[in-house]
Protein backbone atom coordinates (compact mmCIF):
# COMPACT_ATOMS: atom_id res chain seq x y z
CA UNK A 1 0.00 0.00 0.00
CA UNK A 2 1.83 3.27 -1.35
CA UNK A 3 0.79 6.66 -1.45
CA UNK A 4 -1.72 8.69 0.98
CA UNK A 5 -3.88 7.08 3.05
CA UNK A 6 -5.52 9.01 6.32
CA UNK A 7 -8.63 8.11 8.42
CA UNK A 8 -11.39 8.57 11.10
CA UNK A 9 -11.36 6.71 13.52
CA UNK A 10 -14.35 7.46 15.71
CA UNK A 11 -15.61 5.10 18.83
CA UNK A 12 -19.09 4.11 18.54
CA UNK A 13 -20.30 5.50 22.52
CA UNK A 14 -22.71 7.36 20.62
CA UNK A 15 -23.77 9.69 17.69
CA UNK A 16 -21.44 11.93 16.57
CA UNK A 17 -21.09 15.44 17.63
CA UNK A 18 -19.95 18.85 16.63
CA UNK A 19 -16.48 18.22 17.76
CA UNK A 20 -16.08 14.86 15.71
CA UNK A 21 -17.02 16.48 12.93
CA UNK A 22 -14.29 18.57 12.84
CA UNK A 23 -11.99 16.01 13.05
CA UNK A 24 -13.74 13.44 10.40
CA UNK A 25 -13.89 16.79 7.97
CA UNK A 26 -10.35 17.89 8.27
CA UNK A 27 -8.87 14.79 7.67
CA UNK A 28 -11.40 14.06 4.58
CA UNK A 29 -10.26 17.23 3.43
CA UNK A 30 -6.74 16.33 3.88
CA UNK A 31 -6.47 13.12 2.06
CA UNK A 32 -8.79 14.90 -1.09
CA UNK A 33 -6.15 17.11 -0.81
CA UNK A 34 -3.55 14.94 -1.32
CA UNK A 35 -5.33 12.70 -4.18
CA UNK A 36 -5.51 9.90 -1.40
CA UNK A 37 -7.45 7.34 0.22
CA UNK A 38 -9.48 8.26 3.18
CA UNK A 39 -10.72 5.73 5.40
CA UNK A 40 -12.93 4.72 8.51
CA UNK A 41 -12.37 2.30 11.18
CA UNK A 42 -14.42 2.38 14.49
CA UNK A 43 -12.53 1.69 17.36
CA UNK A 44 -15.02 -0.36 19.31
CA UNK A 45 -12.31 -2.54 20.83
CA UNK A 46 -13.46 -1.38 24.49
CA UNK A 47 -16.54 -3.23 23.36
CA UNK A 48 -18.21 -2.60 27.13
CA UNK A 49 -18.48 1.19 26.28
CA UNK A 50 -20.00 1.02 22.80
CA UNK A 51 -23.28 1.39 22.02
CA UNK A 52 -25.46 -0.84 20.03
CA UNK A 53 -25.96 0.56 16.23
CA UNK A 54 -24.19 3.68 16.87
CA UNK A 55 -21.43 2.47 14.30
CA UNK A 56 -24.30 2.57 11.45
CA UNK A 57 -25.54 6.37 12.67
CA UNK A 58 -22.22 7.48 12.61
CA UNK A 59 -21.39 6.16 9.08
CA UNK A 60 -24.44 7.48 7.87
CA UNK A 61 -23.66 10.79 9.35
CA UNK A 62 -20.96 11.28 7.58
CA UNK A 63 -22.76 9.57 4.75
CA UNK A 64 -24.84 12.68 4.58
CA UNK A 65 -22.34 14.86 4.97
CA UNK A 66 -21.01 13.58 1.80
CA UNK A 67 -17.67 11.79 3.72
CA UNK A 68 -18.06 8.41 2.00
CA UNK A 69 -14.72 6.33 2.91
CA UNK A 70 -12.66 4.84 0.17
CA UNK A 71 -12.87 1.53 1.14
CA UNK A 72 -15.07 -0.81 3.57
CA UNK A 73 -14.81 0.17 6.71
CA UNK A 74 -13.11 -1.97 9.84
CA UNK A 75 -13.96 -2.61 13.14
CA UNK A 76 -11.24 -2.87 16.21
CA UNK A 77 -13.11 -5.61 18.01
CA UNK A 78 -12.78 -8.20 14.74
CA UNK A 79 -9.01 -7.63 14.90
CA UNK A 80 -7.76 -8.97 18.47
CA UNK A 81 -5.60 -11.22 17.27
CA UNK A 82 -3.48 -8.59 15.35
CA UNK A 83 -2.90 -6.56 19.06
CA UNK A 84 -1.91 -9.60 20.66
CA UNK A 85 0.76 -11.18 18.14
CA UNK A 86 2.00 -7.28 18.49
CA UNK A 87 1.50 -7.79 22.64
CA UNK A 88 3.78 -11.04 21.76
CA UNK A 89 6.70 -9.92 19.64
CA UNK A 90 7.27 -7.02 22.11
CA UNK A 91 7.42 -9.40 25.23
CA UNK A 92 9.56 -11.24 23.37
CA UNK A 93 11.95 -8.16 22.67
CA UNK A 94 11.79 -7.75 26.35
CA UNK A 95 10.10 -4.48 25.64
CA UNK A 96 6.57 -5.76 27.80
CA UNK A 97 5.90 -7.14 31.08
CA UNK A 98 3.05 -7.89 33.23
CA UNK A 99 1.73 -6.12 35.66
CA UNK A 100 -0.02 -6.38 39.21
CA UNK A 101 -0.79 -2.68 40.41
CA UNK A 102 -4.29 -1.55 40.90
CA UNK A 103 -5.15 2.16 40.37
CA UNK A 104 -4.75 2.39 44.46
CA UNK A 105 -1.60 0.84 44.60
CA UNK A 106 0.00 2.91 42.07
CA UNK A 107 -1.55 5.88 43.69
CA UNK A 108 -0.23 5.16 47.23
CA UNK A 109 3.27 4.53 45.89
CA UNK A 110 3.75 7.96 44.18
CA UNK A 111 2.36 9.73 47.07
CA UNK A 112 5.17 7.55 49.51
CA UNK A 113 7.55 9.00 47.07
CA UNK A 114 6.56 12.67 46.83
CA UNK A 115 4.95 12.44 43.11
CA UNK A 116 1.33 12.71 43.15
CA UNK A 117 0.54 14.67 40.19
CA UNK A 118 -1.52 13.12 37.84
CA UNK A 119 -1.27 13.76 33.49
CA UNK A 120 -4.95 14.49 32.21
CA UNK A 121 -6.40 12.26 35.19
CA UNK A 122 -3.66 9.24 34.31
CA UNK A 123 -1.58 8.06 36.86
CA UNK A 124 2.57 8.68 35.92
CA UNK A 125 3.34 4.60 36.40
CA UNK A 126 6.35 4.29 38.80
CA UNK A 127 7.53 1.64 37.67
CA UNK A 128 7.06 -1.16 40.39
CA UNK A 129 6.68 -4.11 38.42
CA UNK A 130 9.37 -3.57 36.16
CA UNK A 131 11.37 -6.25 38.28
CA UNK A 132 9.15 -9.00 38.60
CA UNK A 133 5.05 -9.61 39.98
CA UNK A 134 6.83 -10.93 43.57
CA UNK A 135 4.26 -13.85 43.65
CA UNK A 136 1.50 -11.86 42.70
CA UNK A 137 -0.78 -12.59 39.37
CA UNK A 138 -0.75 -9.96 36.22
CA UNK A 139 -3.65 -7.87 36.06
CA UNK A 140 -2.53 -6.03 33.07
CA UNK A 141 0.70 -5.76 30.17
CA UNK A 142 2.90 -2.53 30.31
CA UNK A 143 5.05 -1.38 27.58
CA UNK A 144 8.82 -0.44 28.67
CA UNK A 145 9.30 3.36 28.13
CA UNK A 146 13.25 3.95 28.73
CA UNK A 147 13.49 2.22 25.62
CA UNK A 148 15.23 4.83 24.28
CA UNK A 149 15.97 6.63 27.61
CA UNK A 150 15.63 9.76 25.50
CA UNK A 151 12.74 12.28 24.90
CA UNK A 152 10.49 11.72 22.01
CA UNK A 153 10.42 14.20 19.15
CA UNK A 154 8.34 14.90 16.09
CA UNK A 155 7.23 17.71 14.20
CA UNK A 156 3.31 18.36 13.98
CA UNK A 157 1.88 19.44 11.07
CA UNK A 158 -0.24 22.35 12.90
CA UNK A 159 1.69 22.04 16.29
CA UNK A 160 4.60 22.50 15.12
CA UNK A 161 8.20 20.74 16.90
CA UNK A 162 6.93 18.89 19.65
CA UNK A 163 8.71 16.97 22.34
CA UNK A 164 7.93 14.70 25.58
CA UNK A 165 9.94 12.36 28.00
CA UNK A 166 7.45 9.77 28.01
CA UNK A 167 9.42 8.04 30.63
CA UNK A 168 9.05 10.75 32.87
CA UNK A 169 5.85 12.30 32.21
CA UNK A 170 3.56 9.02 31.53
CA UNK A 171 5.54 6.22 32.83
CA UNK A 172 5.30 2.33 31.70
CA UNK A 173 2.05 3.56 30.13
CA UNK A 174 -0.98 0.08 29.34
CA UNK A 175 -0.94 -2.40 26.50
CA UNK A 176 -3.66 -4.89 27.61
CA UNK A 177 -5.82 -4.07 29.99
CA UNK A 178 -7.00 -6.23 33.34
CA UNK A 179 -10.32 -6.92 30.98
CA UNK A 180 -7.66 -8.80 28.58
CA UNK A 181 -8.49 -5.54 25.88
CA UNK A 182 -5.86 -3.90 23.98
CA UNK A 183 -5.54 -0.48 25.32
CA UNK A 184 -5.72 1.99 22.57
CA UNK A 185 -1.87 3.08 22.13
CA UNK A 186 -1.46 -0.15 21.01
CA UNK A 187 -4.48 -1.08 19.13
CA UNK A 188 -4.00 2.24 17.15
CA UNK A 189 -0.62 1.72 16.21
CA UNK A 190 -1.11 -2.03 15.03
CA UNK A 191 -4.28 -0.59 12.84
CA UNK A 192 -2.52 2.47 11.54
CA UNK A 193 0.53 0.01 10.73
CA UNK A 194 -1.92 -2.35 9.08
CA UNK A 195 -3.79 -0.28 6.80
CA UNK A 196 -0.80 1.56 5.24
CA UNK A 197 -1.73 4.71 7.52
CA UNK A 198 0.85 7.48 5.73
CA UNK A 199 -1.10 10.74 7.48
CA UNK A 200 -3.06 11.38 10.58
CA UNK A 201 -5.43 14.11 11.09
CA UNK A 202 -7.65 14.20 14.22
CA UNK A 203 -8.28 15.90 17.32
CA UNK A 204 -5.77 18.31 19.17
CA UNK A 205 -6.74 16.26 22.67
CA UNK A 206 -5.21 13.31 21.09
CA UNK A 207 -1.69 15.13 20.46
CA UNK A 208 -0.30 14.13 23.93
CA UNK A 209 -0.74 10.46 23.02
CA UNK A 210 1.79 10.24 19.75
CA UNK A 211 5.09 10.25 21.44
CA UNK A 212 3.69 6.66 23.50
CA UNK A 213 2.71 5.86 19.87
CA UNK A 214 5.41 6.53 18.24
CA UNK A 215 7.92 4.75 20.50
CA UNK A 216 5.65 1.61 20.02
CA UNK A 217 6.03 2.46 16.23
CA UNK A 218 9.75 2.21 16.68
CA UNK A 219 9.31 -1.19 18.85
CA UNK A 220 7.80 -2.67 16.31
CA UNK A 221 9.01 -1.59 13.10
CA UNK A 222 6.52 -0.12 12.14
CA UNK A 223 6.75 3.13 10.22
CA UNK A 224 5.72 6.65 11.82
CA UNK A 225 2.77 8.62 9.76
CA UNK A 226 3.02 12.21 9.65
CA UNK A 227 0.61 13.72 12.18
CA UNK A 228 -1.95 17.27 12.54
CA UNK A 229 -4.11 17.87 15.26
CA UNK A 230 -6.94 20.15 14.63
CA UNK A 231 -8.11 22.93 16.91
CA UNK A 232 -11.28 21.36 19.46
CA UNK A 233 -14.74 22.27 19.90
CA UNK A 234 -15.80 23.49 23.36
CA UNK A 235 -18.60 23.66 25.21
CA UNK A 236 -19.89 26.60 27.56
CA UNK A 237 -17.88 25.22 30.06
CA UNK A 238 -14.79 25.96 28.46
CA UNK A 239 -13.72 22.35 27.82
CA UNK A 240 -13.59 19.65 24.69
CA UNK A 241 -16.92 18.87 23.62
CA UNK A 242 -17.69 15.49 23.84
CA UNK A 243 -20.24 12.74 24.76
CA UNK A 244 -19.16 12.81 28.72
CA UNK A 245 -19.59 16.67 29.06
CA UNK A 246 -23.20 16.42 27.44
CA UNK A 247 -22.40 17.17 23.65
CA UNK A 248 -25.31 17.00 21.37
CA UNK A 249 -25.70 14.38 18.78
CA UNK A 250 -24.83 15.74 15.59
CA UNK A 251 -27.64 16.84 13.17
CA UNK A 252 -27.07 16.10 9.72
CA UNK A 253 -31.05 17.19 8.60
CA UNK A 254 -28.66 20.09 6.93
CA UNK A 255 -25.35 19.15 6.12
CA UNK A 256 -24.07 22.23 5.08
CA UNK A 257 -25.31 24.23 8.14
CA UNK A 258 -23.03 21.07 9.84
CA UNK A 259 -20.23 21.63 8.09
CA UNK A 260 -19.65 24.94 7.68
CA UNK A 261 -19.92 25.26 11.06
CA UNK A 262 -16.65 22.45 11.30
CA UNK A 263 -15.23 24.46 8.77
CA UNK A 264 -15.52 27.69 10.40
CA UNK A 265 -13.27 25.92 13.44
CA UNK A 266 -11.01 24.70 11.17
CA UNK A 267 -10.57 28.39 9.60
CA UNK A 268 -12.18 28.13 6.71
CA UNK A 269 -15.25 30.17 4.74
CA UNK A 270 -16.84 28.00 2.11
CA UNK A 271 -20.02 29.79 -0.25
CA UNK A 272 -20.90 26.76 -1.99
CA UNK A 273 -24.71 26.23 -1.61
CA UNK A 274 -25.02 22.74 -2.73
CA UNK A 275 -23.23 19.71 -0.93
CA UNK A 276 -20.82 18.46 -3.63
CA UNK A 277 -19.71 22.02 -4.96
CA UNK A 278 -18.94 22.89 -0.91
CA UNK A 279 -16.61 20.25 -0.79
CA UNK A 280 -14.73 21.33 -3.53
CA UNK A 281 -13.92 24.37 -2.69
CA UNK A 282 -13.48 23.08 0.92
CA UNK A 283 -11.00 21.09 -0.65
CA UNK A 284 -9.16 23.48 -2.54
CA UNK A 285 -9.07 26.08 0.07
CA UNK A 286 -7.90 23.39 2.68
CA UNK A 287 -4.68 22.18 0.08
CA UNK A 288 -4.12 26.55 -0.11
CA UNK A 289 -3.64 26.52 3.57
CA UNK A 290 -1.69 23.01 3.99
CA UNK A 291 0.98 24.76 1.10
CA UNK A 292 3.11 26.76 3.45
CA UNK A 293 3.28 24.39 6.17
CA UNK A 294 4.18 21.31 3.83
CA UNK A 295 6.97 23.21 1.98
CA UNK A 296 8.98 23.16 5.19
CA UNK A 297 8.54 19.52 5.93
Amino acid sequence: MTGYRGRFSPSPTGPLHAGSLVAALASWLDARAHNGRWLVRMEDVDTPRCVPDSDQFILQQLKSCGLIPDELPVWQSQRTTLYQAALDDLTAHGLAYPCACTRSEIQAELVRAGHAHTRHGELIYPGTCRQGLRGQAARAWRFLSNQPPRPTVWLDRRLGPQSQDVEKEVGDFVLQRADGIAAYQLAVVVDDAAQGISHVVRGQDLADNTARQILLQQALGLSTPQYLHTPLVVGVNGEKLSKQNGAQPLNTSDPLQALNAAATVLGLQVSATNLSNWLVQATAQWAKRQAPHEAGL
